[in-house]
């Protein structure tokens, strides 16, 4: 048996907080001495330490003693759900440390000036100039012209969510200007990033087949990292959890993904990666 000061200094609750919950019914001390003292055994502490973890979850103290007092009450099945809710918790403050960092160094300045008709047509025209010639020659017999592929292009720049996207993955625009004109449409380096990424979509499909979320979580890590070299991006949270938001939606990028890597890829994929951001 443990007196409340004991229990107080084991689990840095205050005794004040332990009277109250005494008050209201949430936790009972085992027995009370001669001397009304509130002593507390081992099934109590368990029984606060279930508590605690409810606290961390914000819930309020009256709706813990329900969830609590129910007859269908499942212990295993609380901690469970505690536990994935803390992972998850714990993963998006990861991620906004990791922001918070890579602001700490400059890397974020926040600018959301649109971009000009110019820039638009600086971007383009050194992305037609790289384009590989194959690649190139597809777009111009899908849209008929190279003017009308490049218009098609530049019209990607009037949509308000597409350039807005643009802005939250790099930052500001002049970010966003700079990477696109790093770009050296170089087929050595694209086909290495391709090939990178193929095998970071065979882990996540060994991920799956294993159930292994530590698996998953590595092979979000070295998407985010491959992502940052192929987009020239100083941060990959936003532009991962915008493919997830895209895989979620079961479109022609989802269907492409599954016919590549394996059924239900995508789907896997994305929840890797809002599992890991804590989204």
């Amino acid at each position: 048996m443990k007196t409340v000061k004991e229990v107080s200094k084991i689990t840095g609750i205050s005794i004040r907080t332990l009277r109250y919950y005494d008050k209201i019914g949430l936790l009972k001390p085992t027995e009370l001495t001669k001397s009304g003292y509130r002593l507390y055994d081992n099934k109590a502490l368990e029984k606060l330490q279930e508590i605690m973890f409810f606290r961390e979850m914000e819930i309020p103290l009256m709706d813990i003693k329900k969830i609590m007092d129910n007859p269908g009450y499942d212990k295993e099945q609380a901690l469970s759900a505690q536990k994935s809710f803390l992972e998850r918790k714990r993963n998006r403050l990861n991620g906004i440390i990791e922001l918070i960092t890579d602001v700490m160094k400059g890397v974020h300045t926040m600018s959301f000036g649109a971009f000009s008709n110019e820039e638009a047509e600086k971007m383009v025209n050194h992305t037609l100039e790289c384009m590989p010639k194959e690649h190139l020659d597809r777009q111009v017999q899908v849209y008929g012209s190279k003017d009308k592929y490049k218009e098609h292009l530049l019209s990607g720049f009037a949509n308000e969510q597409a350039a807005a996207d643009l802005l939250k993955w790099y930052g500001s625009k002049e970010k966003a200007i700079g990477a696109v004109m790093q770009s050296t449409g170089n087929n050595g380096e694209i086909k290495q990033e391709q090939e990178e990424n193929s095998k970071i979509y065979q882990q996540f499909m060994a991920a799956k087949k294993a159930g292994n979320m530590d698996m998953a979580h590595s092979a979000v890590e070295m998407l985010a990292k491959n992502y940052k070299t192929m987009f020239a991006l100083d941060n990959a949270r936003n532009i991962l959890l915008d493919l997830a938001k895209e895989y979620m939606q079961k479109g022609k990028l989802a269907e492409a993904t599954d016919s590549q890597f394996g059924e239900g890829c995508s789907e896997f994929v994305a929840h890797a990666i809002q599992h890991y951001y804590g989204a």
